[in-house]
């Protein structure tokens, strides 16, 4: 409703037209809201590729963890009968093959994981230091660090592969021909050694990304600080100590986290390395579950592993996630 006030008795003065508030704020409230719901309206594709992709996938995992889905029931994995928790009870149960196999991939996953984590972080983090010094040609070696990252998998470990090579590898010649450093040319890529060939190729194709995401946050430090902390006598050691680490924190608290992840569940690099059977030394889990499902044909059982992994990863995400919010807060503090 609208009314009309004369803002003065005197004649040819304008009057003053005043609006209901509810008048106003109409068109103003419906505009806001087609300004907010316009984003979610632009996602909508993305969260129906996402729930395409992964979430239906998962589900479809799940139930089948709970069916006795073999090669008989793979035309209609639907017909197969349902199992309950027996497939978990078998991979979980350590004193049968298949737990034992399961629990001794599990512990070659965690040290590998545990040190191509640990070394990937160490040199990312070395080569961003020592980039941030000015010197010729700083930015050409900057794109060759980044030169592991950006090639293809499986093109890179396939060339390891054929360095890996017993007869003709490039790196028998260096060691034993060039270098004399073993007695006789070694096997990389069965018995023990292969664990060693695996953490070798994880960590030079891993190393460049910490590199690029440290040298990142490495730019968010002011250089006043730096130049304090010279000021003050304080020596390259312990400008590392007390100014770079602390203000990358936040940094390497996502870093390990993205690279344990990913290291964890890392499939195509042993597997293109070793084949379909790795060799037992370098048996990541993520091979064994393909085994147990592509190779054995049990579906179900590897089904039933594969939500027992997503379970462990949830709890170690769901664990580092507070752990490094209690810092942040009692750093804060």
């Amino acid at each position: 409703m609208t009314t009309t006030t004369a803002a003065s008795a005197e004649p040819g003065e304008r009057t003053v037209r005043k609006s209901s508030p509810g008048a106003a704020r109409g068109p103003r409230r419906t505009g806001r809201i087609k300004r907010i719901g316009l984003p979610y309206l632009l996602l909508l594709p993305a969260l129906a590729l996402e729930l395409l992709v992964h979430l239906v996938p998962m589900v479809i995992g799940i139930v089948m963890s709970f069916k006795e889905l073999t090669q008989f029931y793979i035309r209609d994995w639907g017909t197969a009968p349902w199992a309950g928790l027996d497939n978990y009870s078998v991979s979980v149960h350590f004193d049968e093959p298949v737990g034992e196999a399961l629990l001794h991939s599990f512990f070659v996953t965690i040290g590998f994981t545990v040190l191509s984590v640990g070394l990937c972080w160490l040199i990312g983090t070395a080569a961003a230091i020592y980039m941030q010094d000015n010197f010729i040609g700083r930015g050409v070696l900057r794109a060759l660090f980044l030169v592991p990252y950006a090639l293809p998998v499986y093109a890179a470990v396939i060339t390891w592969v054929f360095m890996f090579q017993h007869d003709n590898g490039l790196v028998n010649h260096v060691l034993h021909d060039q270098l004399h450093l073993t007695d006789k040319p070694s096997f990389w890529l069965i018995g023990d050694n292969s664990f060693y060939a695996l953490l070798t190729v994880s960590v030079w194709k891993g190393w460049p990304f910490a590199f690029l995401i440290v040298m990142a946050g490495l730019q968010n430090i002011p250089g006043e600080l730096y130049e304090a902390a010279a000021l003050d006598g304080a020596g390259l050691w312990r400008q590392l100590r007390h100014i770079t680490l602390p203000s990358l924190r936040p940094v390497n608290q996502v870093l390990v986290l993205v690279l344990f992840l990913w290291t964890f569940n890392d499939f195509n690099t042993p597997f293109v390395l070793f084949g379909r059977t790795a060799p037992d030394s370098a048996d990541l889990i993520s091979v064994h579950i393909y085994q147990a499902s592509f190779v054995t044909w049990n579906f179900g059982t590897g089904s039933a592993m594969s939500v027992l992994l997503l379970l462990f990863l949830l709890v170690v995400t769901g664990v580092y996630l507070l752990l490094t919010s209690r810092g942040r807060k009692t750093a804060d503090v």
